[in-house]
């Protein structure tokens, strides 16, 4: 919603039901014909907001993990405008050779989010892809190459750009102008550790593919931790808290002070138990540094956090005030002059969908923003412009995360081209942007 809209309309009212009510007339005619890859737990959040806001018909859906899969369908076909059941497929190529769908959703765990939305455009569908774009650099480079030279859509579901809360504060706080100058801003991750750090190494349930869930990344044994959602706590799967949860609160930041990408980057960190199956680091600070602005991330898994308020959220320092958000809340506090404190908590919307009280494993103070996430994509699918997430924008607050991790890898500070998508005068690291994959699955390049 761009500024103009925002305060004919009223402000908050028009980020809330109303403006959903609107949108759904305007979508009410829609036969998009959509599939998804990857039925866990974000996939069938995002795919049932989407069910929620527009009549679009679930074809198909595609997991490797047949016990999954048969639910998600079973529930999907209770959902939809037809009770129709979805094909369902353990491959999603086989599921893309159809060419027959309009959407594709990709929710698998982050390994496989290039090649799947890859090949999704490839198959001439437009794509909402979850967050990292990617687990390494190329990929996040070959993934912007590919929607341009194709013309599609794609939405990042860094959901943040539109959570109606935070909408209100970039609007009426940041863009206004109360903080001022902002010259420093913090992030972080205050949430405490609960995975199993040396789960046990068991054969796969007879249901998953693990040849197939495994892909491109490296083949280790099958541990009772990694499978549905506990795999973010590898780093041959993923990125580990900035990959999932820094990305989120760097994006949110960029998308609200209008930020490009870092000139450098530097991180440092460890894993306190270094003996433990899982690898990635549960201390952690990043510096993302734009000149005379500074974006540092922190997270630690265990300790309280200094704000019990702000477990998770992003702090923005200006000389005229200061702003912390979340997915919970906003509060703005000027420093002097006329301005005063503003206090906002998230808006749910039970009243409205009142399937979100007991949809399992749903984060229901999310869903309004997934909604509105999606309708912006459904515009988007109609228009052809670019989303308010587009690919471009996730490839960037993706690539930044993956250069903090990398920096912490090798133990110095990256300096960052932007034009040329390289590090400046340091072929060990620009050796280091593209993983290597198991054979016989292929890199795409840029």
């Amino acid at each position: 919603m761009e500024r103009r809209d925002f305060i004919r309309t009223g402000g908050t009212a028009a980020l809330g039901l109303s403006g959903l009510h609107r949108f759904g007339e305007v979508f009410a005619d829609t036969r998009l014909r959509v599939g998804l890859i990857g039925s866990g737990w974000y996939g069938k959040s995002a795919l049932f907001r989407l069910l929620q806001v527009a009549p679009v018909e679930v074809v198909s859906l595609c997991d490797v993990d047949r016990a999954m899969l048969d639910d998600a369908a079973a529930q999907v076909a209770g959902r939809q405008v037809s009770r129709q059941r979805p094909r369902t497929y353990g491959d999603y190529r086989k599921l893309l050779a159809e060419r027959d769908l309009d959407v594709v959703l990709v929710a698998t765990p982050d390994h496989w989010h290039a090649l799947a939305a890859i090949e999704a455009m490839r198959a001439g569908a437009d794509v909402y892809l979850e967050k990292p774009v990617s687990v390494d650099v190329v990929e996040a480079q070959a993934l912007l190459a590919e929607a341009r030279r194709h013309g599609r859509v794609v939405q990042v579901n860094t959901q943040r750009r539109s959570t109606p809360h935070l909408v209100e504060a970039r609007e009426l706080i940041v863009r206004a102008g109360l903080l001022g100058q902002v010259g420093l801003v913090e992030i972080y991750s205050y949430y405490p550790g609960t995975q199993n750090p040396n789960p046990r190494e068991l054969p796969p349930p007879a249901s998953l593919d693990w040849e197939m869930w495994t892909g491109p990344a490296p083949l280790r044994p099958y541990n009772d931790a990694v499978h549905p959602i506990g795999w973010r706590g590898f780093m041959e799967y993923g990125n580990g808290l900035l990959g999932d949860m820094c990305i989120h609160m760097l994006d949110m930041v960029r998308w609200m002070l209008g930020l490009g990408m870092p000139r450098r980057v530097s991180s440092s960190g460890h894993r306190r138990d270094p003996t433990s199956r899982v690898n990635i680091t549960d201390v952690q600070t990043a510096t993302f540094d734009y000149g005379e602005l500074q974006v540092v991330w922190t997270h630690r898994s265990f300790g309280p956090p200094p704000d019990p308020m702000y477990p998770w959220g992003a702090t923005l320092y200006g000389d005229k005030g200061t702003l912390k958000a979340s997915v919970m809340r906003y509060d703005f506090a000027p420093l002097g002059g006329n301005a005063r404190a503003i206090h906002r908590d998230v808006a749910y919307e039970l009243d409205a969908f009142p399937e979100d009280r007991t949809e399992k494993d749903l984060e229901q103070h999310v869903a309004p923003a997934l909604r509105a996430h999606l309708l912006d994509f459904l515009a988007c699918t109609r228009s052809r412009r670019r989303p308010v997430a587009d690919i471009e924008e996730g490839a960037q607050s993706t690539i930044a995360c993956l250069l903090a991790n990398l920096s912490l890898q090798l133990g110095r500070t990256l300096d960052w081209d932007a034009a040329v998508g390289r590090v400046v005068g340091d072929e060990e690291a620009n050796r280091l942007l593209r993983r290597p994959y198991r054979a016989p699955w292929l890199h795409p390049e840029a």
